[in-house]
Parts: C-alpha cells; structure tokens; sequence
C-alpha cells in the first residue's frame, strides 16, 4: 500500500479539552486489537508533560500514550511539533524530538509556516508502515484568525488530504452550537474535509440527543458517527496537560472503604509544572490521598510527604514558591521530621542555589533554592534527554540498596555538592540523585520511577512504616484500562464506519 493511500482519519475539537487525546487512545487500541498497525500522530502539541521516545527525543505524553495503545515503540514522528511553554508568551520549539529555537507568540505564528513540510515528511513515515493512522488535531479549527499559517487542523488535513471528525463536549454544554458553529466559522474549502462529528462526554439518557443529530445533518450537513457516554474511569490513564490539574478528583483520591491508613502526600501546583506524570502511579495507590496544592492555598501540616514536580523553568517557579510561602510550609514540614522529595526542577530547587549565567530559562542571573539539601545547580550544557534503568544504591536511603527503577531524563543543568556523596540511584552506571545527612530530603533528575512498582512498593512502605500493604501494578492497570476504553468507544460510536471514512482517503 502506498504512503499516499494509506487510511488516515483527523479528530479535531470544537474547543481545547474535549477529549480527543484520550478518544485517539481508545480508537488506537480497538483498531489494534483488530489486528490492524495502527499508527497515532499529532501535527503539533503544546505541553511540558513531554515524552521521551525509543528513538531519543521527545514527544507530547498523550502521543505516548496512544502508542502504547496501539502496541507500537514510540517515535519522534509521532508528535513532530511540539510547543513547551516557558513563560506566559512565549515557548521552547521542539521540532522533530529536538530543541529547534524558543519563541514568543508572535514570533511563533511567522516560524511555523515553514514547519508544515517537516510535519509532512513526519507523517508520511508514519504511514509508511501504518494499515491506519489515527491524527489529533488541537484547540479548534474554528480559530479561523490563525488559518493562514496552519500545522495543527485544517491546515494540516488540507497538505496530506485526511478526511476530518469533528469533536464536541456536552459535558461543558452548548454542543451544538459548537458544532454548527464551528462549521459555519470554516471556509468552503476547508468544509470539504470535515465529514462528521462525535458527542463525547454525554451523561444520561442518549435518545434524549437524537433529535440534535437531525438538526445538526440538516444545519451542517454532516454525519453522526456515535455519542460517547461519559467514562468515569478516565483518571485511571496518565493526564495529559495541565488541564487535569485544575480538575477536582483527578488526584484528590482517599482510600476505598477505610482501609488501610491514608498517606497525605502535598505537591505545589507549579505554573510551569512539567512531567507531572509522576503523580499518576502514586495516584493509583487505594492508600493514597494526593493533594495539588493551589495558589493561595497552604500545605497541610499533616502531610506525610511534599512532592516538588519538575518544571520548565526552575527560577522562576522557585520564586513563585516563594511568593505563596510555600518555602516556608516546607522548612516547618521537614522540621517536623516530615518527608521531602523533589524530582528534576523539584530537585534543583531543594538545593541551596540554581545559576543561570547563560540565560538558559530567561534572564541571566541566580536564585537562592530552599537548602534542603547541599547542592548547587547550573544551567549549562547540553539537554540531557534518555530512557534508562538502574537500582537504588547505598544505606543512607529510606530505601533498601538493589531495587530496579526506570524511567527518563529530560532536564538542563548539572547539580553537584556535598550531598551528592549520598546518591542514590546507579542508572546503568551513572550515579544520580542526592539524600540530606539526616535523610529526610531525597531528589533526583529520573522522571517516571514511581511507575516502577517496586520502588513505589518500598518507597510507599517506608512513609506508611508497613510492608503488608497489597501492591498496586500501575502498568499492567494503565494497560487494563485502555482495554476498558476501547470497549466502551467500541460499545458507543460507529468504529467501523470510521474505519471506511478512513479508507476513502484520495
């Protein structure tokens, strides 16, 4: 089969948040238990919960995820552009898994025009070894003022010819006016790849919708192709974005029934916060309470452990720490004999200062960290970006020495000083992390290891002073609960009518 004939099928929102990542993730794993190679791909993504891939660069974590729904490596291919937010203008330019440039907004808006011809050699590799290729759009093809230079909708659909499924949230309300609204907003030449539409997130009694689907063929012209119910278990799968953060129930879980002590673990809502996938394992765990600390809010006292996530740009989310007094929530946490960890920026902004000299995150300059622990962080160098494996080492960890970790890299700058002597991590032979003399503090730059259930076991046990606890398998419950995806989209929308819109691709 050619590249050029290759089934290909675009799912774009009517608005940001609509659920297209995760509806291309239950699409990838149904089409693939079909038995068909199936491929996800996304022009271009803004997140700093990036990925890293098989073939060593970086991709948006929904892209990730799809790809392990389809049963298939991950590849920069997949997510070709992708955006990393480092201030409230302006973004890192990650093109083809490498740093390309950053850029404000507008600068953005003139350097994409000449990013669609690597979009496009991106995804004729994918489709090169592909029976289907399942696309994500972004925000909305409506944003008609941003049309002229195009990479993520209609822009998109238009280079390669990919017929277009159009994506609305009744949750939110007001789904058809989006619809037809949306429709109406887009030129006659762009109408011509949009062919039909799905409901997601309905709640209650469908046919009480199938009124609307008459009103909208005959307003629009286009095709039901299902309402998607709306699928409770969605916290079960790693978030995205940011999004989720701000969403109350995605982390704030209690233990089932009573049973078993809860472990409160805090972790400041960061404005630059990236990789936080780290949460999810933990949020997994029926134990578990795990508590995003707003703006304005205050860390509980009773917490067992503050969590500092990785950011995207270290000093300027240590200031912000500050700001809210979170510093100082922290210094009474660890006075109290309470636990600390901070993972990637997390762990440069326990230490006692970060340096920027070459203006790495922004302006040049210094910020004095929080002085957990003995170390001092510069912003120099090459990104480090790897997968890897390893074991904890030592006997000054909370841990036993010899349990198997892995996860990824994805940080700038070098951290050394006197606590680094206490690393407690061998990732295949190079030492990393670094534990306070009274080993209450720990850090690292591995992102991911609490997705290792048998450190997250020990680490939890630790915390808890009790080893009985049933363990949780995170993966193996992030791969039951794309199956329970799949069958629930294969229960609600018209997946093989989707599958020949795909196959009439010209």
């Amino acid at each position: 089969m050619s590249k050029q004939s290759v089934p290909a099928l675009m799912l774009q929102g009517t608005g940001s948040d609509v659920g297209k990542s995760l509806l291309v993730a239950g699409l990838c794993r149904a089409y693939a238990r079909r038995g068909l190679r199936v491929r996800p791909f996304k022009p271009q993504n803004m997140s700093n919960n990036a990925a890293v891939t098989d073939d060593g660069g970086e991709i948006g974590r929904a892209q990730a995820l799809q790809a392990r729904a389809a049963g298939v490596a991950t590849t920069v291919h997949m997510n070709p552009v992708l955006l990393k937010p480092q201030s409230d203008i302006g973004a890192q330019v990650v093109v083809q898994g490498k740093v390309l440039t950053s850029a404000k907004a507008r600068d953005y808006y003139r350097l994409k025009r000449d990013l669609l011809p690597k979009v496009v050699e991106s995804f004729e590799i994918m489709a090169s070894d592909a029976d289907l290729v399942l696309i994500e759009g972004a925000g909305s093809p409506a944003e008609v003022n941003l049309r002229a230079s195009d990479i993520a909708n209609m822009g998109f659909a238009e280079a390669v010819g990919v017929p277009v499924i159009l994506v609305g949230d009744i949750d939110r309300g007001g789904v058809i006016a989006s619809i037809v609204g949306t429709h109406a907003l887009l030129s006659e030449d762009d109408r011509r790849w949009l062919k039909g539409y799905v409901i997601n997130k309905f709640r209650g009694d469908v046919s009480l919708f199938e009124p609307a689907t008459g009103i909208i063929h005959e307003r629009c012209g286009l095709k039901s192709y299902g309402i998607a119910t709306y699928w409770e278990n969605a916290y079960k799968l790693p978030a995205e974005d940011g999004v989720a953060l701000e969403k109350a129930g995605k982390y704030h879980r209690k233990a089932a029934d009573g049973a078993g002590a809860v472990l409160r673990i805090a972790v400041p809502h960061l404005p630059r916060i990236a990789n936080f996938d780290d949460l999810d394992p933990l949020a997994a765990e029926d134990d578990v309470e795990l508590l995003v600390i707003k703006p304005g809010q205050v860390i509980p006292g009773d917490c067992d452990l503050v969590l500092l996530p990785g950011s995207k740009s270290t000093m300027a989310d240590l200031r912000f720490v500050k700001d809210q007094g979170w510093d100082i929530d922290i210094l009474a946490h660890q006075r109290r004999g309470g636990q600390v960890i901070g993972i990637c920026g997390g762990y440069q902004m326990l230490g006692r200062m970060v340096h920027d000299p070459d203006g790495v995150e922004g302006a040049p300059g210094s910020e004095p960290g929080l002085g957990l622990l003995d170390v001092e962080t510069v912003m120099a160098g090459d990104k480090t970006l790897r997968k890897t494996t390893g074991l904890t080492v030592g006997d000054h960890s909370v841990l036993a020495a010899g349990i198997p970790v892995d996860g990824y890299e994805i940080h700038m700058g070098r951290t050394d000083g006197p606590d680094r002597a206490r690393s407690w991590l061998d990732l295949n032979g190079v030492v990393d992390g670094a534990i306070s003399s009274d080993g209450q503090v720990m850090g690292c730059y591995l992102h991911g290891l609490f997705g290792s259930d048998d450190f997250r076991h020990a680490f939890l046990a630790a915390l808890r002073s009790d080893e009985a606890h049933k363990m949780t398998h995170f993966e193996a419950s992030v791969d039951a609960a794309l199956d329970e995806l799949a069958d629930h989209l294969e229960a609600c929308l018209d997946l093989d009518g989707m599958l020949e819109l795909a196959k009439s691709r010209a």
